[in-house]
């Protein structure tokens, strides 16, 4: 199949391993999916200590539940971007590990009190879910189907993060100031969380062009801005003056984005800002730790003659 004939037949879940593709197209939904699965794995790490510092049995099962939940939603988008033929995931893991795979701005900043998980179970996971619903209807089917499952799961975390946030700011009044500097310092990084503007999107409208994505990353944010400035009001958040919002007259919402620090994000994107490579570089001690648990499958595998199962991450 030409490129061409491609997007003459871009549709939602048109295209399967069974079609024969253009290279453009196979390489571009492998970019964007393996990006995506790179982030699952991220966020899953950025908030596993917090298995630990969970302040009751139910939280700490929830969080559990939730990291789990996210390694899993890896697994399947690392296959669906196998099936593309273009990369393997233990390619992908690779890169990943040594610091050449690129995933969310949001997972590349530390994380270190527990006021700060709503900011991610809430605010982030709520942004994913706005991208997401739309990636149901992407072109590639396997991507399609995994993000019927990822959604569902991922609404769940969402309702976990906000009751995480109720609680917070129903609590003291220590517990409320905490957590309002907390959405101070997140805030700008959740509105980056959809990528570029429109006008230095690099990859959106071939992307859009073959049905890979549905909406531009402004049509995006500026959705989430719609609903969740509303629900940071309800439970008592103040949203900061910067970067500026302005409301329109039909009561939706813009970002001023030239108030956001573009310069950082785009080196957060080249896996250059300093705070970002501890992260990369915990991803790579983690699979380092667990190399003689493969090592160790694959030998026994070798020695009955048969096929190794999938080690684990």
């Amino acid at each position: 199949m030409d490129l061409e004939t491609a997007k003459e037949r871009a549709g939602p879940r048109e295209f399967s391993p069974a079609d024969d593709l253009p290279e453009e197209y196979r390489k571009a939904a492998t970019r964007m999916i393996e990006f995506h699965a790179n982030s699952e794995i991220m966020g899953a790490y950025l908030e596993r200590p917090f298995i630990r510092q969970a302040p009751s049995i139910d939280r700490k099962l929830a969080f559990s539940a939730k990291v789990q939940d996210e390694i899993g939603h890896g697994q399947l988008l690392y296959r669906a971007a196998e099936s593309l033929g273009v990369k393997t995931r233990e390619e992908m893991l690779d890169d990943l590990a040594n610091g050449d795979g690129k995933f969310l701005n949001c997972f590349h900043y530390p994380m270190e009190s527990w006021v700060e998980t709503p900011m991610i179970a809430f605010f982030v996971d709520g942004a994913a879910m706005r991208r997401q619903a739309t990636l149901r209807r992407t072109s590639w089917e396997p991507y399609a189907h995994a993000m019927d499952k990822v959604c569902f799961e991922e609404g769940f975390h969402v309702k976990h993060g906000e009751d995480i946030l109720a609680e917070l700011m129903s609590g003291s009044k220590k517990e409320q100031q905490l957590t309002q500097e907390a959405f101070e310092e997140w805030w700008p990084r959740i509105i980056q969380f959809f990528g570029p503007t429109d006008d230095k999107s690099t990859h959106h409208d071939f992307a859009a062009s073959v049905g890979l994505k549905q909406q531009s990353n402004d049509q995006l944010r500026n959705a989430f801005l719609d609903q969740y400035i509303p629900k940071a009001r309800k439970y008592g958040l103040e949203i900061p003056d910067e970067p500026r919002i302005r409301e329109r007259d039909d009561g939706t919402y813009e970002v001023e984005e030239d108030d956001l620090d573009w310069d950082e994000f785009f080196t957060i994107a080249k896996n250059d800002y300093e705070p970002g490579l501890d992260q990369i570089n915990g991803r790579k001690a983690a699979q380092e730790a667990v190399q003689w648990v493969r090592d160790t499958i694959e030998g026994d595998a070798s020695a009955a003659g048969g096929h190794a199962p999938q080690a684990a991450d």
